[in-house]
């Protein structure tokens, strides 16, 4: 595609994220469905000016999502402000062990009884599918810092700490094809992949967000330095937390999302939410607006590989077993017992928002080599399943969260 027509689409779509975003919050429609048909209007399917199959642009596409779920994952952080002994941390700490663990059992199940695939395969299928998107999320998630309700803090944690806790699943899946070492009986899986990569991964980001925030407190208030860089603080930190991670072996997700929390809550403590010398308000304004754009260029990358899906191996009653039975089922076992209204717990059901990180997880287990048939399969399945989320959610985000902001005034 020649770089003049990419600019063109490009600034037009900026232009009209800018012009019609609050058009957009009052129809039943998301700018993720926009950009999933511009993306499948640039392929073969219509005006053929792109090319993209996954399987041969898994390195670009791996790295693509990967920085793009990293700042999403930050924004997250950046937007919970409680204190890990509020109890407003226990529905998004369940949904995001207890609710993921039964749903990857459950597509597991799925996976080697009903569609064929091997135990290893059903596996990773279950890790790829099984984090809550934050990139595509964003109208169920917090608005805010000073936001404390219920149903957007449980979304907006799950979506930051799932995309983290996904991984010891892919591993597994991986493992189980021979493709990543996870030791006799597993134990260098549940030592290192499980155990110390998810700690590590929690605790380096912690330090370094707590840590950065009160370093640049303290600048602020007793020398006037560190003033009017928060953007770049913001990249860096997000950088730094993800590098240190990956150095010792451990999970960034987790890592960069910590590190917005972490950061958050020293500022939370150290002041009021709007004092103007917090750095994390302007990181996440900023952050913000780079989620957008991160889901402009990978929700039209998804378009743009449907072409190339085969459709054959597509199940739709997998794609509807899995948004109707597999996520309300296992929601409703993981929040037994959960402080929550009946409505809370339905629409948390409902909202298993699946995008940018499944196809970041689907990319890595591409470039670890599994074969290309079984490739084939996993794509049409996980890509089935993302551009279904992208429409059915898309559609049903409005009037259902318009719903019950209204019940929730009245109560």
């Amino acid at each position: 595609m020649d770089f003049a027509i990419w600019v063109t689409v490009g600034g037009a779509l900026l232009v009209l994220m800018a012009l019609s975003g609050t058009l957009f919050a009052r129809l039943p429609l998301s700018t993720a469905m926009l950009y999933l048909g511009v993306g499948v209007a640039l392929s073969p399917f219509w005006l053929g000016a792109v090319d993209l199959q996954m399987l041969k642009a898994a390195p670009m596409l791996e790295h693509l999502t990967e920085a793009v779920v990293l700042i999403s994952l930050f924004t997250s952080g950046l937007k919970l402000s409680v204190g890990l002994q509020d109890r407003r941390w226990l529905p998004p700490l369940r949904l995001a062990l207890l609710s993921m663990v039964i749903s990857v059992v459950a597509v597991t199940l799925i996976g080697t009884w009903l569609l064929g695939l091997s135990l290893g395969a059903a596996v990773l299928l279950g890790g790829i599918l099984a984090p809550t998107d934050p990139v595509l999320a964003s109208d169920v998630q917090v608005a805010d810092a000073a936001d404390r309700d219920a149903l957007r803090f449980a979304l907006t944690g799950e979506g930051g700490l799932n995309d983290g806790t996904a991984f010891p699943v892919v591993m597994l899946g991986l493992g189980l094809l021979g493709l990543h070492e996870i030791g006799d009986y597993g134990w260098r899986w549940v030592a290192v992949d499980l155990l110390w990569a998810s700690a590590a991964g929690l605790v380096i980001g912690a330090l370094l967000g707590s840590s950065l925030g009160k370093l640049v407190l303290h600048l602020r208030r007793e020398h006037k330095e560190a003033v009017g860089y928060d953007n770049f603080l913001a990249l860096g930190l997000i950088g730094l937390a993800y590098g240190m991670a990956l150095l010792c072996h451990a999970y960034g997700f987790l890592a960069v999302f910590a590190a917005g929390v972490a950061l958050r809550r020293v500022e939370h403590q150290a002041m009021k939410p709007a004092d103007a010398d917090a750095p994390a308000n302007a990181m996440l304004g900023f952050n913000e607006q780079l989620d957008r754009i991160g889901e402009l260029c990978a929700v039209i990358v998804i378009g743009l590989l449907l072409w190339a899906v085969q459709w054959q191996h597509v199940a739709w009653w997998f794609v509807a077993a899995l948004m109707l039975v597999v996520r309300p089922a296992s929601v409703a076992l993981g929040l037994l017992g959960a402080r929550m209204l009946p409505a809370q717990r339905r629409l948390i059901g409902w909202f298993g928002i699946r995008g940018v990180g499944s196809l970041f997880y689907l990319a890595y287990a591409i470039n670890h080599g599994i074969k290309p048939a079984l490739a084939e399969v996993l794509t049409a399945l996980v890509l089935s399943v993302i551009a279904s989320s992208i429409i059915v959610h898309g559609i049903s985000v409005t009037p259902l969260m318009s719903a019950y902001t209204r019940r929730r005034s009245r109560r």
